[in-house]
């Protein structure tokens, strides 16, 4: 009998190290001939700590499961959900980038090898470096870390670029909120990124690569520095991978707490041990990156998503998505809302299948008052707007992003203008301070909500004026997409900010 319980933060966070420990005992004092894998997370956080026994025909799931539950577990009187992958929530998805999470020990090469891992590697290693630029070009891949730029592209010019040093720089600085992906596949799927991070070197003639992951994730800094060892130690890293003569090797860098690190530049900055402070550009990292020379910043599922690409093959990944959205999108649920956690899928999903069929609406069983998409910057979709496909292109349309695909639900009872003062708040907090528009206006934006807030319906006007200024003016996406969320709450929920100034009147 194999028992499979989740060591990802979240499911620890929620009891299962002493489910572990207590399925452990019961296990020694029963006799029993069992084995306990610990996994990364299926990402059904509600059903967290899950546990799931295969007693030779598949896996079944249980959970949530306390350790008072363990007993009537091991002696198959409690209930379960059936084989996991019929549990609606994960039968519904599509899962090219975490298909492994969940399933396999992270810290297992052989587990990793045994599910396809390295395949895309193998491969990658028999082409040369354009023709993996070519590969991942027609993969349709984008940056899945905000700003969804083609990632053949950015490839392409550090391919181009002359230089006697190269670098792959993966920004795991996962600072937004309602996002937890990238933690995900560091502490389930490790190998994964490495493999990507390989790849990309090879591809654009990179020899070192570093993950920048910020210091509030110590169990996947710890999953990291490991995976990298035993990569290292297998030949997957350093001077001969995988004996074909190539070299890459990486290491992990733990960033100091600043969100906006998460920007390219800033984090590079970091990186190089310097204040975390917005470059202007040009030159673009590609051109100028880490210590001068040319490198690669792509996010961690861009990254985690190179070996399936090289794997299946470009046309293959290019099949699924919608429009430019090629391939899926590992969408992060949180909020008040009944069944959080991760679901990737295919880019084209209504915004309004997501929140009420697959989410199961709020928590509270309240009505969904607005759904933000795309961390703190993001803006509020009220549900006018749940038609509007998971798409790039079609989001923006709305006036709104996709960003990090996080998506946080609030329901009727939300004040809406309390979440446009705290976007302003958030931004005048974290602003390095580089550019006026976001290290003054935000904090003007926090006193013009404030008049608003006591009744000066003429203040409206000067929010907006503002929002204009700083959407133009700053030099970073901090401060230009932090009007995405306050005119939204403007715009689609008025009444939360009129009723302040009849109030006072």
């Amino acid at each position: 009998m194999k028992i499979y319980i989740s060591m990802d933060s979240a499911a620890k966070a929620l009891g299962a190290d002493q489910v572990a420990a207590g399925m452990a005992a019961e296990i020694a004092a029963r006799g029993l001939h069992a084995e306990i894998i610990r996994t990364g997370s299926r990402g059904m956080i509600w059903l967290e700590p899950l546990v799931e026994i295969d007693r030779g025909q598949g896996r079944e799931a249980f959970g949530p499961v306390s350790p008072a539950d363990v007993a009537a577990l091991l002696a198959g009187t409690m209930a379960g959900h059936g084989p996991t992958e019929t549990i609606p929530f994960l039968a519904k998805q599509t899962r090219l980038t975490f298909a492994r999470c969940g399933v396999t020990d992270p810290l297992s090469l052989d587990d990793y090898t045994a599910h396809g891992g390295l395949l895309g590697l193998r491969r990658a290693l028999g082409l040369s470096r354009a023709e993996i630029v070519a590969e991942v070009t027609a993969s349709g891949l984008r940056g899945r870390g905000g700003a969804g730029f083609p990632t053949g592209i950015k490839w392409n010019t550090v391919l181009g670029a002359q230089a006697d040093q190269k670098y792959i720089v993966c920004n795991a600085d996962e600072g937004d909120s309602g996002t937890f992906a990238d933690r995900m596949i560091m502490e389930g799927d490790p190998f994964c990124l490495i493999e990507g991070m390989v790849i990309a070197g090879l591809g654009v003639g990179a020899t070192k690569g570093y993950v920048y992951l910020r210091s509030e994730y110590p169990d996947a800094i710890a999953v990291m520095n490991a995976a990298v060892d035993i990569a290292r130690e297998a030949g997957v890293l350093g001077a001969d991978v995988l004996g074909a003569g190539q070299a890459f090797d990486m290491e992990i860098r733990v960033g100091a707490g600043a969100y906006v690190c998460g920007e390219e530049t800033s984090l590079l900055n970091s990186l190089e041990g310097k204040r975390g402070v917005v470059r202007a550009k040009p030159p673009l990292p590609a051109l100028e990156g880490f210590m001068g020379k040319p490198t690669v910043v792509n996010n961690v599922i861009s990254l985690a998503t190179v070996p399936v690409v090289f794997e299946k093959g470009a046309a293959h990944y290019a099949a699924f998505g919608l429009g430019r959205s090629k391939g899926t999108i590992p969408i992060q649920i949180a909020g008040n809302v009944a069944h959080g956690g991760l679901f990737e899928t295919a880019f084209g999903m209504p915004l309004g299948v997501l929140i009420d069929e697959i989410a199961g609406g709020t928590a509270t069983g309240r009505p969904v008052k607005a759904v933000q998409i795309g961390g703190p910057l993001g803006a509020y979709f009220p549900r006018s707007k749940f038609d509007t496909p998971f798409g790039y292109e079609e989001f923006d349309g709305q006036g709104g992003l996709i960003g990090h695909a996080g998506i946080v639900v609030f329901d009727d009872t939300a004040d809406m203008l309390g979440m446009a003062r705290f976007a302003m708040e958030f931004c005048a907090i974290e602003s390095c301070g580089k550019c006026t528009p976001c290290r003054i206006g935000a904090v003007r934006g926090v006193e013009t909500i404030d008049r608003i807030a006591q009744g000066d319906g003429a203040a409206v006007a000067v929010l907006t004026d503002l929002c204009e200024t700083m959407k133009d003016g700053s030099l970073c996406a901090l401060g230009g997409f932090t009007p995405f969320p306050v005119m939204s709450a403007l715009t689609h929920f008025p009444d939360d900010f009129a009723t302040r100034k009849e109030a006072a009147e």
